[in-house]
């Protein structure tokens, strides 16, 4: 899943809205798992999710 960064926490997590227009919250696990430092509101990014539908990753964008 793509979408853009709407809400950024150090150190707690944030949030994300899908290209559909849903919001989707990550936590501070999430965010680490991805190696980055800092998130900022408007950055495309990547969601990995679980069987259960949880976020477990979140990486940039890149295009290719």
């Amino acid at each position: 899943m793509q979408g853009t960064v709407a809400e950024f926490r150090a150190g707690d997590g944030g949030s994300v809205v899908l290209d559909d227009g849903t919001p989707v919250d990550f936590d501070e696990a999430a965010f680490a798992a991805s190696g980055l430092l800092h998130l900022r509101v408007g950055q495309r990014v990547r969601l990995d999710v679980d069987s259960d539908g949880r976020v477990v990753k979140v990486t940039l964008v890149t295009l290719a």
